[in-house]
This record gives structure tokens, sequence and C-alpha cells, in this order.
């Protein structure tokens, strides 16, 4: 079976998550702390995935995302953090912090699984994107409105992949507020979807 992906699990009872992702393609390496982690990222930063533990001796999850994002040659990699605290507040935390995802545990396998194949997605198309605003340069309209700070907010996170109810719950507000913020990133840059907006912005180094 051909790999779809390389995972590093980060978690100090790491073997259930270890032994069913290799059943469904994907690579896997296992750190049991977030130090051992950190060791294994400076050798080899090629991970798609790091599926990071919150408790754990020697380095918290906490502790170790930071260090991940923190660090220009990691920061790329997408995080989904695994935790029991099954609290909106912590949700919402983790994911200000630097994570792309957050799963309580316990949790069922499907679940798992959905949650990596989507970030997964989220991840080749925001590849792709880039990729194209390299390849294709679109034509800039004269008359383009400035964006406002909150604006740009969004249009980072769109770029990221995050759907309305990510970008909503990272910015402590309702979805139609953010669908309203869309609506008027459009008419601005006078574009007609999130990806052209998002080729637009690297484009012209809106968001930089």
């Amino acid at each position: 079976m051909s790999t779809i992906g390389n995972i590093l699990v980060v978690d100090d009872n790491p073997k259930y998550i270890a032994d069913a992702l290799p059943m469904y393609g994907y690579d896997v390496e296992v750190a049991t702390d977030g130090m051992q982690a950190l060791k294994i990222l400076q050798k080899n930063n090629k991970f798609d995935l790091i599926l990071l533990d919150v408790m754990m001796p020697n380095m918290d999850g906490w502790q170790t995302l930071k260090a991940i994002r923190n660090d220009n040659k990691l920061k790329h990699i997408s995080v989904i953090m695994l935790t029991a605290v099954n609290e909106e507040s912590k949700q919402v935390s983790g994911l200000r912090a630097g994570a792309d995802d957050y799963i309580t545990k316990p949790f069922i396998l499907p679940n798992l699984l959905a949650r990596i194949e989507a970030l997964l997605r989220r991840t080749k198309w925001q590849q792709e994107a880039t990729q194209s605003s390299t390849e294709i340069n679109m034509e800039i309209p004269d008359d383009i409105e400035p964006l406002t700070e909150r604006e740009k907010e969004v249009l980072k996170l769109v770029a990221k992949g995050a759907n309305n109810e990510t970008i909503a719950n990272e910015l402590f507000v309702k979805e139609y507020t953010v669908k309203a913020h869309l609506n008027n990133i459009f008419k601005k840059l006078k574009v007609k979807n999130r990806t052209q907006a998002v080729l637009l912005s690297m484009q012209m180094k809106i968001t930089d």
C-alpha cells in the first residue's frame, strides 16, 4: 500500500493510533513526549501532520506546540491536538495557540481519520493555491478598496483552508459575521470566490 501521508504521533500512550493508522495508508513515527518529538522533527521536518497529545510527561502538548510554531522550519506542519479536556474554551485556546484542529479523547477511529483527511486536503489546497499564485498572474483591478484589519485576518485564515465555522471560533464571532466579512472582501477585491481572493491577495501581498 502506498503512503498517503507522513504522520508524527506524539503521545505517551501511542499504541492504538500507531497501530491503526498504517492500516489506512499512513506512514507513522512515534514520540512519547514533546522533547522526543522535537528531536525527531529537527532530523526530519517533512511530516504532513502531527497528532499531538496535550497531557504528557517532560514537555506537554502546549509547550511542544509553541516550540513548533516558533521554529521556521517546523511551523508549516499541520497539528491536531489530542486531549481528554472537553471544554469549548480549551478548544478555542488551542486553535488560537496555533493548532489546526482539536479532538477529544476518547474518540472513535472514523472521527480521527475524517479529521486527518480533511486537514490534509486543506493543506494540499493551500499548497496548490500557493503554487498557482506563482504560476498564474491574475489581472489586478485598478480600483481595489483596502481591506480592514479584521478582513485581513479572515482572509489569512481562508488562505490556510479554514472553513467559516473555524474562522468564527478563531476570531470569537458568529458565522454570519464571517460571511459578511467574506462578502465585503469579494466586493473590495472584485473577485467571485475564496480561491480568487486568496490568489489575488498573495499576488498583491495584501495579508503579508
